[in-house]
């Protein structure tokens, strides 16, 4: 493919390839050992230029010259291109405007012991074909390799963020999207969003992070709306300890309406979805395997949660609507595949396929091979207003289980399918305690709270 021509004065032009352009740097003296060349620039396939910048091979530093040829760049609204080999470099910081691709897999952005690029309050920063290798250096609290603050328009795709002592992407108050892109070998999280502007987190390989994947906060309780869809994301540990809050595929903290959807994720210590005190946020069509706890959360104060059509194989409780105590209410859970689930005692006991507490429909799915209840409805007197209709229940200790305890709000129950239970198809439930008949067998009289009725057991 050929470059950009210029003029060569009267009467014809001169073609400058790349190669000529990179070749003319040579013998330059110090600005050659320090990855400038002489007065030509490399284009890349775009138009967009070098600016005279070879990669060193990490032998020198060259943020200097890397910083410099930002700042021209994006002064003359121009991209900057990065030829393939590794960059040694200390802090960037972005301004508006900025563009700069590489060769996708072979520009490489090698930290210096710091966060590589920074940016603040940047419009419409554009990254693309780049490698933030962060050497396993650590990066201090909170530290990133790469951090954006009030950003809009942000596009960050095709690139990777690896080897980082610290976070990969942190996000504040910004808007735009990240996409394409793959994060390894993270110490903490992958990325993380708080309090974000309109984000998209898409068709992003997420793999081997220490505490978190994807995390979208808010630092209080609001209206958020990113988009989680399309991620591939596994092997993601709880290196730094807690009860949930580390050692999730995606953690939703605080933030409402998030859509998390058509994401893979397996092999994660705790969930592959956690969604906390996060209102109206919907989980469709996830595949999700090899969960340590639960494996789709929505827990403590929201208000709407839609859990539908996903595929959960092999975790300690497939489902949880929760904490009705602290706020938790109003969802749907419909259309999901439940299987494989075991039993962990490790604070709460888990074991379950689908457990809810209030105001919620539970309809038409599959559950199979529960150590514990195939579905569990409310716990003491924390339940209330809760349908579970047209499901499958399949090889469960118990099949169904309802509260009855004194303060318990209503249940109905109907138009089940329940085969192989090993205690009862339906049972009234006084906390951990089954007590009375099959309620799938028997009449449920004697639990006003209850209609229990139409209901096929095998």
């Amino acid at each position: 493919m050929t470059n950009a021509r210029k003029p060569a004065g009267p009467g014809g032009d001169l073609q400058i390839g790349r190669r000529d352009a990179l070749l003319a740097g040579l013998g330059t003296g110090v600005g050659a050992g320090l990855g400038m060349v002489g007065p030509h620039a490399a284009l890349a396939y775009d138009g967009s230029s070098s600016r005279g910048i070879v990669p060193a091979g990490g032998a020198v530093s060259q943020t200097a010259t890397l910083q410099q040829a930002v700042n021209d760049a994006a002064a003359n609204g121009e991209p900057l291109f990065l030829p393939a080999g590794t960059y040694k470099t200390g802090t960037l910081t972005l301004p508006a405007g900025t563009h700069v691709h590489g060769v996708p897999g072979r520009t490489i952005l090698k930290s210096d012991g710091v966060p590589i690029l920074v940016m603040e309050d940047a419009d419409n920063v554009r990254l693309s074909g780049l490698v933030l290798d962060g050497g396993g250096a650590p990066l201090g609290d909170d530290g990133a390799l790469m951090t954006a603050t009030g950003a809009t328009g942000l596009d960050v795709s095709a690139c990777r963020f690896l080897n980082s002592g610290g976070g990969g992407v942190t996000l504040r108050k910004t808007s735009g999207r990240v996409s394409n892109c793959t994060f390894g070998n993270i110490t903490s999280a992958a990325l993380f969003s708080e309090d974000a502007a309109g984000l998209e987190i898409s068709s992003n390989h997420i793999h081997d992070c220490g505490d978190n994947g994807i995390l979208v906060w808010r630092s209080e309780k609001g209206d958020d709306g990113t988009l989680v869809t399309d991620n591939r994301i596994e092997r993601i540990a709880a290196k730094s300890g807690g009860s949930g809050q580390n050692g999730n595929g995606v953690n939703v903290f605080r933030a409402g309406s998030v859509l998390v959807t058509q994401n893979r994720i397996s092999d994660c210590a705790y969930s592959a979805i956690r969604s906390n005190a996060g209102s109206n946020c919907q989980m469709v069509a996830n595949s999700c395997s090899r969960l340590g706890e639960v494996a789709l959360y929505a827990e403590f104060g929201f208000e709407g949660a839609l859990i539908a059509n996903n595929i959960v194989d092999t975790a300690a409780t497939g489902i949880s609507v929760t904490n009705f105590n602290e706020g938790g209410r109003l969802a749907v859970v419909q259309g999901n595949i439940v299987r494989n689930l075991f039993f962990r005692k490790t604070g709460e006991a888990r074991g379950s396929g689908i457990a809810v507490e209030a105001d919620t429909t539970v309809t038409a799915n599959v559950v199979e091979g529960a150590p514990a209840y195939g579905i569990i409805v409310g716990w003491g007197e924390y339940m209330r207003d809760v349908t579970v209709t047209a499901n499958v229940v399949r090889k469960s200790h118990i099949g169904i289980g309802v509260a009855a305890s004194a303060g318990a709000g209503a249940a109905l129950i109907t138009d089940n399918l329940i085969d192989g239970a090993q205690d009862g198809a339906i049972r009234a439930m006084k906390g951990p305690t089954p007590v009375g008949p099959d309620l799938a067998l028997e009449s449920a009289e004697s639990y006003p709270n209850l209609a229990v009725y139409s209901n096929v057991v095998r």
